[in-house]
């Protein structure tokens, strides 16, 4: 009778083990969807609080700020015509997405508990994927066209045209819609193993995506090492040249080249610091089970990618000289055409250039 009890209380330490540590058998069929999402929704109350606070400020700033980019770079004729603005406008668009789709899933998953089907799950997930793919797709599009425009300077317009960059754009963003709709057109975790951050996601589609974005990363990396390389030799060749050369000229450069090594260093480091824990995290649960403590960190990790998308427009758009440009003429115009006083302060200067406009049109 003991050695009986015994045994039946070891069966329910090790099935409670079991149900804890290991991913559902069957996740998408039956009537227990809610059961299984329940095992992912590990956050505590106060938890809740601090996520639903984070997603509740950047959420609305990146958006507007993203927005921001896309009416002054629609609004510049010579900005949409050219292929740089284009990739910045393919990064704006996606992390306009990006805050849009990822506070609602996000919230309504950890926050309200809500429980979905797998099919509308796996739709809010293929929007959050979606944007943030683009978003790091359309990084990567931006350092090549930086690196196409440093190590080909006399071909890059012949290169790299306007409608070879809109053919490049929306073959990314089609590619971008099928990986991140794969789950919901099939690719689903139906039985073993499974995802321990994601319901019903196929460990392999995680491990894929993961690796995916671990090589765009890679690639972003290699192509602006490549030009802060490239800006260190002509910065060594120009100190060659010295007798040829005023000192006006070579501070001048040297304001470039330490503008550049900073805008890229930036950019480096806030990709790394926002994208390297998510992709640390999947990469592990490809390879074995998570706890809940892992599950809670990983969602805390989750808002970085939001926070690097309220940076993005940071250090792609008001960082540009000519997009700032672009902003300031959007803005007298804007004074010229309404009966009120617009201020704007230049880049660089303590006091405000102020137009004052009239119905007339005359500023």
């Amino acid at each position: 009778m003991v050695h009986g009890t015994m045994a039946a209380e070891l069966t329910e330490a090790s099935t409670e083990f079991i149900s804890d540590a290991s991913p559902p058998r069957c996740s998408t069929t039956g009537h227990n969807t809610c059961e299984i999402l329940s095992r992912y929704m590990v956050l505590n109350h106060t938890e809740k609080i601090v996520i639903g606070w984070i997603c509740c400020l950047t959420a609305p700033i990146t958006f507007l700020e993203n927005v921001l980019v896309l009416v002054v770079i629609g609004s510049s004729a010579s900005l949409r015509k050219r292929p740089s603005y284009l990739f910045i406008s393919s990064i704006a668009l996606a992390d306009a997405l990006a805050s849009c789709f990822f506070p609602i899933s996000f919230l309504a998953f950890h926050i309200s508990n809500s429980c979905d089907t797998p099919k509308m799950y796996l739709l809010k997930l293929a929007g959050v994927t979606m944007a943030f793919t683009g978003s790091v797709g359309s990084l990567l599009l931006t350092a090549l066209d930086r690196y196409i425009c440093i190590h080909q300077a006399t071909r890059y317009r012949l290169l790299l045209t306007r409608r070879r960059a809109m053919v490049t754009i929306v073959a990314l963003w089609a590619l971008t819609i099928v990986i991140s709709f794969l789950p919901l057109m099939g690719w689903q975790c139906k039985c073993e193993p499974c995802s321990r951050l994601f319901p019903f996601i196929d460990r392999f589609y995680l491990g894929s995506w993961t690796g995916l974005l671990l090589a765009v990363l890679l690639l972003i990396l290699v192509a602006y090492a490549q030009i802060l390389w490239r800006a260190h030799q002509h910065e060594a060749a120009m100190g060659t040249q010295q007798a040829e050369i005023s000192n006006l000229s070579r501070q001048a450069r040297m304001r470039v080249d330490i503008h550049l090594a900073q805008t890229l260093g930036l950019i480096l480091l806030i990709l790394v610091v926002c994208w390297l824990p998510v992709l640390s995290f999947m990469a592990v649960d490809v390879s074995q089970p998570l706890n809940k403590e892992q599950q809670r960190a990983f969602a805390f990790c989750c808002t970085l990618c939001l926070v690097n998308s309220m940076v993005d427009p940071l250090l792609y758009a008001l960082r540009c000289g000519e997009l700032r440009r672009a902003f300031m003429n959007m803005l007298r115009s804007i004074g010229n055409s309404r009966p009120w006083r617009v201020c704007v302060c230049r880049h660089g200067n303590m006091g405000c250039v102020c137009d004052q406009g009239r119905e007339d049109g005359v500023g």
